[in-house]
């Protein structure tokens, strides 16, 4: 399980309502959903490099593994 949360940059509150996709490197498709009250998204996939988009803008790129906490 891989949790993404996404916080405000100019806040430092987390964000509801984000879509929220994760591409896996090698794999065709990947993950997507929507933050909770809390920022927070919880994707069923086991770690591994990748990139996490925003609103379609990326905002990581690396190893995604347990909890990942991105600012837009």
């Amino acid at each position: 399980m891989i949790t993404v949360q996404v916080v405000s940059r100019s806040t430092g509150k987390p964000l509801s309502g984000k879509k929220v996709y994760v591409a896996f490197s090698g794999l065709r498709g990947g993950l997507e959903g929507f933050t909770d009250s809390n920022g927070n998204v919880h994707l069923n996939a086991d770690p591994g490099s990748g990139e996490v988009f925003v609103s379609g803008s990326k905002v990581h790129q690396g190893y995604l593994s347990g909890r990942i906490v991105v600012y837009t």
